[in-house]
């Protein structure tokens, strides 16, 4: 007998501020554990919730304060996991940024573009959108 599939959607409301991550960290973690998720996808994702988080509470709100909403969810197929970023700051689509050229040089490189270039990298997919106000940044992660 298999495990069954987590199908509720549990989610975070947290103030869009950097000393948050750590919770929002521990609430993906959580549910990624109790979904099976597997050693190297946990840290790719921990990665991933870092980046997207910082970028949230670094940028969104400017000089206001807001909160970010990240919901999570197994996929119907049980093999994956829905994860959601939401803000209601300023607009802002991360997968128009052009990818970094890896190629050259720290000192070559510009600043930015490397977390959501991680992101492509180690998620199934990823998807933007803005909707009803809001910045929506949809990922999924394998499970295994």
């Amino acid at each position: 007998m298999t495990d069954p599939v987590i199908t509720e959607e549990e989610r975070i409301r947290v103030a869009a501020l950097i000393d948050n991550l750590p919770d929002v960290q521990s609430f993906v973690r959580d549910y990624m554990c109790k979904a099976g998720a597997d050693d190297m996808v946990l840290l790719n994702t921990e990665l991933a919730v870092e980046e997207i988080f910082v970028n949230i509470a670094s940028y969104a709100y400017e000089d206001k304060s807001g909160e970010a909403e990240v919901s999570i969810r197994s996929a119907e197929n049980g093999e994956s996991v829905d994860i959601c970023f939401a803000d209601t700051g300023k607009r802002f689509d991360p997968l128009s940024v052009p990818e970094p050229d890896i190629t050259l040089s720290s000192e070559e490189r510009q600043i930015g573009g490397l977390g959501i270039f991680l992101l492509r990298q180690v998620a199934e997919d990823v998807r933007y959108s803005y909707e009803e106000g809001k910045n929506i940044l949809r990922f999924r992660m394998r499970l295994s």
